[in-house]
């Protein structure tokens, strides 16, 4: 995919279209599964403050990850071995940003209905499968939420749960609207776009929102954005309308220490 976007000739392969597709699958069903996972460790840090050190334990974090790969890997399998043992005699051109399973399957002049069916399963028991340890965790959360008496502690509560909120949210939208539904030429563009949510906006989100919750980063953050020594210098321009050479000069010192 990194290759198309500077390439002219965006070709790929029947055996690199299908380690494509499998990983993507497998990957994609691996974070619906971590997702999951840190509903849980939510959970626990809202519900049981006192007992998440003896509840949430390396060896239980370690099984957890490890449950989340095998069921995304095991899935993807599937989808992989169905697809790629179908016949694709008509175009080999695909109407896609990567190899998926609609745009293939409409290349394909075998009967595609048992790989539809596989494809839906698949989807839907991974998304189901997953979603509904997040909406049983968030359920129990609100509801300690609500309990409390200090509205310091609902603030630092749903602080605690926003980015994960966020995140779920933008991935389980697009993953529906785009598998879960009966197959139409009308949603093509859609589908495209809804993709680009859950394949590229929602991994770049992720380590900037999980990491803004870090007070840390947001002291280093705003340490850069309100450097004192660049802001004069902006405002010395504003101010005094001088040239610009010596600014960026400047600047460009500010810069390397």
């Amino acid at each position: 995919m990194l290759s198309d976007l500077i390439s002219s000739r965006r070709v790929i392969s029947f055996n690199g279209c299908a380690i494509q597709f499998f990983f993507f699958a497998a990957l994609a069903g691996t974070e619906i599964f971590i997702l999951a996972n840190m509903s849980y460790d939510r959970y626990v840090a809202i519900c049981h403050p006192l007992h998440y050190a003896s509840i949430i334990t390396k060896c239980k974090c370690f099984c957890l990850v490890l449950l989340a790969f095998f069921i995304g890997f095991l899935q993807s399998a599937l989808q992989a071995n169905c697809v790629f043992r179908l016949q694709f005699c008509r175009s080999h051109l695909i109407d896609h940003f990567y190899c998926d399973v609609p745009p293939l399957l409409k290349l394909s002049c075998s009967d595609t209905l048992y790989c539809d069916l596989v494809t839906v399963y698949s989807v839907a028991t991974c998304t189901i499968g997953s979603f509904l340890p997040i909406l049983i965790s968030y359920m129990f959360i609100f509801s300690t939420i609500i309990r409390m008496k200090s509205a310091e502690g609902k603030q630092k509560a749903f602080s605690t749960c926003s980015a994960h909120l966020i995140c779920t949210s933008l991935f389980y939208i697009t993953v529906f609207f785009t598998y879960l539904r009966p197959p139409s030429d009308i949603f093509d563009v859609q589908d495209k776009v809804a993709c680009i949510f859950y394949t590229v906006l929602t991994p770049m989100l992720n380590p900037l929102v999980y990491s803004l919750r870090n007070q840390e980063v947001k002291k280093i953050v705003l340490q850069a954005v309100c450097h004192s020594t660049v802001v004069e210098t902006i405002l010395s321009v504003i101010r005094n309308r001088v040239n610009i050479l010596p600014i960026l000069f400047k600047l460009w010192k500010v810069t390397l220490k």
